[in-house]
């Protein structure tokens, strides 16, 4: 059993943000796989998340040859917040040296061309939790704030931790919930978007300084919407691949 504190100001209208709650479990995981790193988790979230302290459970699923599957419970006072479940592989491990790429990154201005949104004491957006990193949003993405919708909804820009703290794949955990949802970018009211599932695939493990990040949604149907992620670094290799599930705005 390991403990944890969901730190206060990492908040988005006083529930914890799922990413960050998230790589709590996955820093828990790791700790148990015997130096093997993730390379992919899978969450779904059971009840709201609000600072405080936490308990996680981690179980063993299976360790192979090259990975160890894992599963973390998060709960606080004998109730359920969240599972996760999370694959670990060795970092030497033998990998084809033949990639197919089928998709480019955003095509961004320069971080300081960008639109950075501030928290400011009783406005509800941008929510606390942008105070604790550093988001910039396309300029062209930043105008719905002003009523200018895309023809799909989608938020691009650029990411990256305070103090050049370098980015490790917990940290991409994190970042893959740091955006704005694209549903935002839309006619939608903007409010509180609850994640139900968050899956993320971590691809290339030492991305360095800003993140290219580009989130997607297509389907907004039965009050729900999806939400599909795109992590770049500077060099255009593709960091990570997210894919969540979530309530319409509420």
């Amino acid at each position: 059993m390991w403990s944890g504190r969901l730190q206060a100001g990492w908040d988005i209208t006083g529930f914890t943000n799922g990413g960050y709650a998230l790589s709590l479990a996955t820093r828990s995981m790791e700790g148990e796989a015997g130096g093997r790193s993730l390379i992919s988790v899978s969450s779904t979230f059971v009840n709201p998340s609000t600072p405080g302290p936490v308990d996680i459970s981690v179980e063993t699923l299976k360790r192979g040859r090259n990975m160890t599957t894992m599963r973390a419970t998060v709960g606080r006072d004998g109730t359920n917040l969240f599972h996760a479940t999370g694959v670990f592989a060795d970092a030497d491990r033998q990998v084809p040296d033949r990639d197919i790429v089928a998709g480019d990154p955003p095509d961004l201005p320069p971080p300081e061309d960008c639109y950075r949104p501030e928290p400011s004491e009783g406005v509800s957006f941008p929510p606390e939790f942008h105070g604790q990193i550093e988001i910039r949003i396309h300029p062209d993405d930043a105008a719905a704030f002003l009523g200018n919708y895309a023809p799909v909804p989608s938020f691009r820009g650029w990411f990256r931790l305070l103090d050049d703290e370098p980015i490790d794949a917990h940290a991409v955990v994190m970042a893959t919930d740091s955006f704005p949802p694209a549903i935002f970018n839309s006619k939608f009211t903007p409010g509180w978007t609850p994640t139900v599932e968050l899956s993320i695939q971590i691809r290339n493990p030492e991305p360095k300084a800003w993140l290219a990040a580009r989130f997607t949604t297509r389907f907004v149907t039965g009050g729900m919407l999806d939400e599909d992620g795109e992590l770049w670094d500077e060099h255009g290799r593709l960091v990570a691949l997210s894919r969540q599930l979530a309530l319409v705005p509420r």
